[in-house]
């Protein structure tokens, strides 16, 4: 479609958020070039194992390979509407002398299945790299802010400090979570090879006059030729729709990591501790001159809920695949696999840009902290008392009313008032050192980083996104 027409609906995601590498793989072009390089290696393989099928022949498809007429393929799916068909024939156009042999023992997901496999492995592959790259710029922020306290929070209420590098880790771990499952996605996603129409393989029984052997050596041919680990061993005349499933809960998985990392950011910019870029000409508001939204982070969110809410097709379609094949699922696989890639390829670009970015502000995270210092304190004076022989229920109780009624900068005060406590002025001042209060965080960001994020980075290939448009 041309990009220029602005009459037409296009996705937002190809229009305006993922990148062109993506766009291209899912692309009709592509797609066309799949089908065909798979019928031509149909044809080599059957050559190779004895079908009198000439070099003439594969030569010609080979020579047309790229020849691809839009035009006739559209009038040839009018005409008999069914899609496949008409990439036949109109492939068959281009190359007379091998048309009689093209598709030859094959049913249309040979190549409908078989290229979907291999856009969703060469796709994987690609979103992976970018995935790494993500792991790399987060655990150099990590790194950075490995020591600077900020204050911590659950249910969004002030709980103890800790520091920005450790917060930054616990989207780093779930990050690596869903990396080492695309991993293993990328390296068992099998191919579905040629199975027939039921996956029986009884038209290519026939072809090679019974002989099993040439069979199961036409599929491992196959299966090289496009860089595939396995075949699948069992199937109706589709693979199971479960691969799909697996692959968008996978991506699922990775857009609820980024979800929760977008909306942290946008918490933390409220208070202005954390926030991403601000263009010297951004607008913030078309009304209120003095806004900074965090607009990275919401659009990272928006999509990724779109991703998480696209998981459910394939659940959907796999139950709803009746018997050896049905064909409900393929218009909803035309519209839920590609947007899904390119949901996750919009989402590690918007990222690998926040990350580049991102900006806390230590004193200001400072502030927030002595703020709240006499209740940031609490826990470490209950250690202290306790191990001095305080009563441990007791003195939590104590604190707990104290906070509730009394005036919270008082707390200090009230401590040392209270014999039971067994805490003295001098000894406060420790507790409340920075250094203490933010405990094993430090410690625990390099152990993390040193032991699992570093190992899993070595020797893996990172491709950066490429800029993003904002």
């Amino acid at each position: 479609m041309n990009s220029a027409r602005q009459d037409l609906y296009m996705s937002p995601l190809s229009a305006r958020y993922a990148s062109k590498e993506i766009s291209y793989l899912f692309s009709p072009r592509y797609k066309i070039l799949l089908f065909r390089r798979l019928w031509i290696a149909l044809a080599k393989a059957q050559k190779k194992l004895g079908l009198p099928i000439t070099a003439e022949q594969i030569a010609q498809m080979e020579e047309h390979l790229e020849t691809i007429d839009f035009k006739t393929i559209a009038l040839y799916e009018h005409r008999f509407r069914h899609d496949v068909f008409a990439h036949i024939h109109a492939f068959g156009d281009l190359c007379p002398k091998a048309k009689p042999i093209i598709h030859l023992g094959a049913t249309s997901c040979y190549v409908t299945d078989n290229a979907d496999l291999i856009q969703c492995k060469e796709a994987l592959s690609l979103l992976t790299q970018k995935l790494t790259h993500l792991l790399s710029l987060l655990s150099a922020f990590a790194e950075k802010e490995a020591t600077t306290p900020c204050l911590g929070y659950t249910h969004y209420q002030s709980a103890q400090p800790t520091t920005f590098g450790k917060r930054a880790c616990l989207w780093l771990q779930d990050f690596l979570l869903d990396a080492s499952d695309w991993e293993r996605l990328l390296t068992t996603l099998p191919f579905l090879g040629a199975k027939g129409a039921v996956g029986t393989q009884s038209a290519l029984l026939a072809l090679f006059d019974g002989n099993t052997a040439r069979i199961d050596a036409l599929e491992e041919i196959l299966r090289e030729d496009f860089g595939f680990s396995k075949t699948l061993p069992i199937s109706g005349q589709t693979y199971t729709r479960k691969l799909d499933l697996s692959l968008l809960n996978a991506f699922a998985s990775f857009a609820a990591s980024a979800h929760k990392m977008g909306t942290d950011i946008r918490l933390l910019s409220h208070d202005g501790i954390m926030v991403e870029s601000f263009g010297e000409t951004q607008v913030g508001s078309s009304a209120m001159p003095y806004k900074r939204n965090p607009i990275l982070s919401e659009r990272v969110c928006g999509i990724a809920r779109f991703v998480m809410a696209l998981s459910q097709n394939p659940a959907y379609t796999t139950a709803t695949q009746w018997l050896e094949r049905s064909l409900d699922d393929s218009s909803n696989r035309r519209l839920a696999i590609p947007e899904a890639f390119l949901g996750i390829d919009a989402i590690l670009g918007l990222l690998a840009h926040l990350i580049s970015h991102l900006q806390t502000f230590p004193k200001k995270a400072l502030e927030h902290l002595q703020k709240e210092m006499p209740a940031l304190v609490m826990e470490n004076i209950l250690m202290k008392a306790v191990l001095q022989g305080g009563d441990r229920q007791a003195l939590h109780e104590k604190l707990r009313k104290f906070s509730h009624e009394g005036d919270i900068e008082s707390l200090f005060k009230y401590i040392q008032d209270d014999p039971a406590f067994h805490v003295k002025e001098a000894e406060l001042g420790s507790l409340r050192n920075m250094r203490s209060l933010i405990g094993r965080a430090p410690e625990q960001v390099h152990h993390f980083l040193d032991n699992e994020v570093q190992p899993f980075l070595k020797g893996r290939k990172a491709l950066p996104p490429p800029p993003i448009v904002l």
